[in-house]
């Protein structure tokens, strides 16, 4: 579905005016032909809107009335000129311009794999409760997910939000509600965490299969995610299993990590649009600083362990990056970027991620525990990390673009 919509100065609500439909198969020149014929009428335009699915078009053009006791000839030719285009047309009287969207206005993003007609019946009723009324609706992708668009009038976006977050988890599918305006396009940055987010690894677990510690620190680890152990005193006592192991293990390490679906399509898109894009991790700098490199981010941040004499002393050095640290960390990439807080995206999966992910902007969670999903602004439980670009309003088709340009 592809639909564009354009609109002249504010009509008198007391003027007559036309609504000129015309619908059928698609073809060049449907456009230019309709307003040539209502061009020897002396009309003004008001509002156009035109939607193509499937090879299918609807046009509408709300123009002024003609000059009088041309009204009828008008018609006529409309129709004569649809017919031989072999359209059908509708033309209905009425007065003045289309009403007036309600105030607060919202973008509402949802993702289906599939998108079923019940939980898209189940949204649209959602958004009716709450007072809010849709006044379109655009598809921005249909894969790896269906992502599709609801632009919501008429309701304030925190209360639009819970109601639709609420149902999303009993439907089935991932909604994120933002509010509507031009910053949707600005300049943008965007964070992410690091194991299980940007990548399908987590970093400790890989140095620990080196140290044959592996079962140890994942269990450790998981406690850590589940937030029922402090991150910094759980990173000592992870860390502290690796001592004595091989630097070279390092670089092992590195041509282990796997990067999580999407994640290069993401960057690169991102990239072609003009955001900045960095990570933060409770991992570390060993292998951040060698995806920053990779990937061609802008910033990334992380704990470091201690090597000397060419081995692990089974300590970290530095400040610690845990979970109000991260947070730390969003506001000042987003100061060196120049970009406010309130237009950055942080992207996690895990407790250690919370504090970001309210900071910014619009926080993700990314295939995430249930307590980060519940605390969020959008939730992602699909296992492509490029489906987050929809929840900026990035198409399917821009993504393609991207794809094609050597960036990173």
């Amino acid at each position: 579905m592809s639909a564009s919509q354009t609109s002249s100065s504010d009509v008198p609500a007391d003027v007559p005016t036309l609504l000129v439909k015309i619908f059928g198969k698609d073809r060049p020149g449907i456009t230019a032909g309709l307003f040539d014929t209502l061009a020897a009428y002396s009309v003004d335009v008001v509002d156009i809107e035109q939607v193509v699915t499937r090879g299918r078009m609807v046009l509408c053009a709300l123009v002024t009335e003609p000059p009088p006791g041309v009204e009828g000839d008008l018609r006529a030719t409309v129709h004569s000129w649809a017919e031989s285009m072999k359209m059908q047309a509708e033309i209905i009287s009425g007065l003045g311009d289309n009403r007036p969207r309600g105030l607060g206005r919202s973008l509402v993003t949802v993702l289906g794999h599939p998108l079923t007609a019940e939980a898209t019946a189940a949204i649209a009723a959602r958004i009716t409760k709450t007072g809010g009324n849709i006044d379109r609706i655009f598809r921005l992708a249909k894969y790896p997910v269906t992502a599709v668009e609801f632009a919501v009038s008429g309701v304030e976006t925190e209360p639009l939000r819970t109601a639709l977050v609420t149902d999303a988890a009993r439907l089935g599918i991932d909604v994120a509600v933002v509010a509507a305006g031009l910053y949707r396009r600005a300049q943008r940055l965007v964070v992410m965490d690091v194991d299980s987010t940007l990548i399908q690894d987590e970093v400790i677990e890989l140095f620990a299969a080196h140290a044959g510690c592996e079962d140890k620190v994942a269990e450790v680890t998981a406690a850590a995610m589940r937030g029922e152990l402090d991150f910094e005193q759980s990173l000592h006592a992870r860390v502290a299993l690796l001592e004595g192991l091989d630097a070279s293990v390092v670089d092992k390490v590195r041509s282990e990590v796997r990067l999580t679906s999407g994640a290069r399509t993401l960057i690169r898109t991102l990239k072609r649009l003009g955001y900045q894009v960095g990570v933060v991790s409770g991992g570390f700098t060993q292998v951040t600083d060698d995806l920053k490199e990779r990937l061609g981010l802008d910033f990334a941040h992380a704990n470091t362990l201690e090597i000397v004499d060419g081995r692990l002393t089974g300590k970290v050095t530095g400040e610690i990056v845990d979970r109000a640290g991260k947070a730390r960390l969003l506001r000042r990439f987003a100061a060196e970027a120049g970009v406010p807080l309130s237009q950055t995206v942080a992207i996690g999966d895990g407790a250690n991620d919370l504090d970001m992910l309210n900071a910014a902007g619009l926080g993700v969670a990314f295939n995430a525990k249930p307590v980060v999903r519940e605390a969020a602004h959008a939730a992602v439980n699909f296992p492509f990390l490029d489906t987050v670009l929809y929840l900026l309003g990035v198409t399917r088709e821009e993504v393609e673009a991207a794809d094609t340009l050597d960036i990173v």
